[in-house]
């Protein structure tokens, strides 16, 4: 029997010919899609617009949800942390972070991550597998569901960030997919120009991203300012060494609009990569490449396991004064959720050892 097909991984012209092939009219798919991605409804049973005997036929060939629901964390400051299981058995990790005029969904690309960079925790999971647009779709529903309600109004404008778990430019044909589905404004109408791309720097895609009409903004995650300390805290520079990372950079560059600029994102490592002479090296490395670009400074968020801390306050804000000094327009981002592990390189962390044990014994 074939497997159901993912409802919320169809575009729509995509649910237009799935319900045509079922013997239904055209209009029939627009309702689908409205009601799955607009009205948010999580069961072909709830779409009572629909006759009866087509919400049975979508049901035996088709599902609105993949994603099991296992924890549910809610911080102090209102941040929100779920955590999936695909129907492979793989861990999905999505926040939510309310913002008093937008709120902001990091959500993830892949279960798990391949990059192994030495400060994140999630890296320790390795690659399990990427994910489909059906389920980079269903997590920004989920959490939107979950804060709001299924078929109500969210008051204000939705900010989604591809930095969770996983390299999103790996995942990159079901990224692009999932994030046009969101966009169409009969469903989610979550535009481009609300989309962060966080990416530790895959210079073909990035180049890929550039020309793309409807493409969101780019971040790069950067942490370090020379070839010798990258390759240490993250390997893909081995394979695209930061001179072809600023090429990438430059290209992309091109395709900025009026007043916008490229980010960079840089995890503050006490006694690794925030000496006074380690701003300077990346002053140079941006003004050299004549990036127009800003930097968020990201205090590392600590886990037993690793064996980095954070920066110390005075320490980022000496960083952050030589950047501003040499033109580099610089930001303390300050983590939200830290105390459910919601934090930039947290996702996994209370449940690294309770997955590497449920998949042992599921190979068992």
């Amino acid at each position: 029997m074939a497997k159901p097909v993912h409802a919320l991984g169809l575009s729509l012209d995509e649910a237009i010919r799935f319900v045509e092939d079922l013997g239904e009219r055209p209009f029939r798919g627009r309702q689908l899609f409205s009601a799955l991605h607009q009205r948010r409804v999580r069961s072909f049973a709830e779409i009572t617009d629909l006759p009866k005997a087509f919400r049975a036929l979508l049901a035996a060939r088709a599902a609105v949800s993949s994603l099991a629901l296992e924890a549910r964390y809610v911080s102090a400051d209102g941040t929100r942390r779920y955590l999936f299981r695909t129907q492979d058995g793989h861990p999905v990790e999505t926040v939510f972070i309310p913002e008093e005029r937008r709120d902001t969904i990091c959500f993830s690309s892949q279960a798990g991550c391949a990059l192994a960079c030495d400060f994140c925790l999630t890296a320790r999971l390795g690659l399990r597998r990427s994910l489909t647009a059906g389920e980079i779709v269903e997590q920004i529903i989920c959490a939107l569901n979950d804060v709001y309600g299924e078929a109500s109004d969210v008051p204000h404008g939705t900010n989604l960030v591809a930095m969770g778990a996983g390299e999103p430019l790996l995942a990159f044909e079901a990224l692009v997919k999932a994030l046009r589905i969101m966009a169409a404004p009969e469903g989610l109408h979550i535009v481009p120009r609300r989309v962060t791309v966080s990416t530790a720097g895959i210079v073909p895609r990035i180049r890929q991203l550039a020309e793309m009409q409807d493409r969101p903004h780019l971040a790069i995650s950067l942490s370090a300012p020379t070839d010798e300390l990258r390759d240490r805290l993250m390997p893909i520079n081995r394979r695209w060494p930061l001179a072809e990372l600023m090429a990438a950079c430059r290209d992309f560059q091109r395709s900025l609009k009026p007043g916008e600029r490229l980010t960079f994102e840089y995890v503050m490592l006490s006694g690794v990569n925030d000496a006074n002479e380690h701003a300077h090296q990346l002053a140079r490395l941006l003004n050299q490449h004549q990036l127009r670009a800003k930097v968020n400074l990201i205090p590392h968020n600590t886990a037993e396991s690793l064996p980095y801390r954070p920066s110390s306050d005075e320490r980022i804000e000496a960083f952050q004064r030589i950047l501003e000094a040499k033109g580099i327009r610089a930001f303390v981002r300050r983590p939200r959720g830290r105390d459910i592990f919601a934090a930039c390189g947290q996702l996994a962390a209370r449940h690294l050892s309770v997955v590497s044990v449920s998949n042992e014994v599921r190979r068992g």
